[in-house]
């Protein structure tokens, strides 16, 4: 990618499916990256290349000083059963970590060009048909409560004039794990089927145009605030399911009931296997950004080869 030849880039998440594509990428593009991760470096690690750091404490100003940019993409997992702890640990991890980091880089003395964090379309809430788009106005539950914040707490970088951006992430599609790694099992022994109805929206996106999409906003100037992460072409969770069932040459015919889902997953089966979010990438379509994969069985051959 142009532009990042020698920049000096900051990543957290980098153990994430998104990272853990992302950091290769930069590299191949001219990038020197440095690691945020939790603990000590591990042992055989170049000190230049990790820095450690506790999101719940405050971050040193000159530890993040002098990169061109710092990606945060750490958070806990949001999935399983949603403990009050579980809760506690989600919102902790992305809201004071994300705000420490943010009046850090605010204060150090070479501030970042741009700093891109992390954010979900969680941020919608369940919107049903609606199309959504970045100037949408937020939805209600606890993940749109918990991206609220989490977009919030950058709110000191962008005060002290580094070039803001929050990804609104949709379901990324990865051969490394994710959401698409805890559907396969079932649907590789046929056992795959709509989850509900299968008329909610499900937004997603391939991760070569997941990191594609970091690099375009680590290049675009114009580009700041809340960007949509997501192909351009999201489809209800029937037909997701119908297309990932061909893909495989395995039926999907065996439905998982709502009352299932709630009984087995609680509030989160509610607020992520159940709500319906139909994103649109307005930002990213406008400034031209070009998607490699508008449509799913291309994104899922490509895919399940990795």
């Amino acid at each position: 990618m142009p532009g990042l030849r020698m920049w000096r880039i900051l990543v957290s998440g980098v153990s994430g499916p998104i990272g853990t594509a992302l950091v290769p990428s930069l590299k191949a593009s001219g990038a020197q990256i440095t690691r945020l991760t939790r603990g000590a470096a591990p042992a055989a690690a170049n000190n230049n290349d990790h820095l450690p750091w506790e999101p719940s404490r405050p971050v040193s100003p000159e530890a993040v000083s002098g990169f061109h940019a710092v990606i945060h993409l750490a958070g806990e997992s949001i999935v399983g059963r949603w403990t009050p702890a579980k809760k506690e640990r989600i919102r902790r991890s992305r809201i004071l970590g994300t705000q420490n980091l943010a009046q850090a880089l605010a204060q150090a003395n070479e501030k970042p060009e741009v700093f891109v964090c992390g954010s979900a379309i969680g941020y919608y809430g369940d919107r049903n048909d609606e199309v959504l788009r970045e100037e949408s106005s937020p939805g209600s539950g606890f993940l749109a409560e918990v991206c609220r914040e989490w977009e919030e707490a950058t709110r000191a970088a962008a005060a002290a004039g580094i070039r803001t951006v929050q990804i609104r992430t949709g379901i990324v599609l990865s051969p490394n794990g994710g959401a698409l790694g805890k559907m396969l099992p079932p649907f590789k022994l046929g056992l795959g089927g709509r989850v509900g109805d299968g008329h909610q929206w499900m937004s997603w996106i391939d991760i070569q145009d997941m990191v594609g999409g970091i690099h375009h906003i680590l290049n675009s100037d114009l580009l700041h605030g809340p960007v949509n992460m997501v192909a351009p072409r999201p489809l209800t969770n029937m037909e997701f399911t119908r297309t990932l069932g061909r893909v495989l040459s395995r039926p999907t015919i065996l439905p998982v009931p709502k009352t299932a889902v709630r009984l087995a997953f609680g509030e989160m089966g509610q607020e992520v296997l159940l709500a319906s979010q139909r994103v649109e990438p307005s930002k990213l379509i406008m400034s031209g950004y070009p998607f490699r994969y508008q449509e799913l069985t291309a994104s899922l051959q490509h895919v399940l080869r990795g």
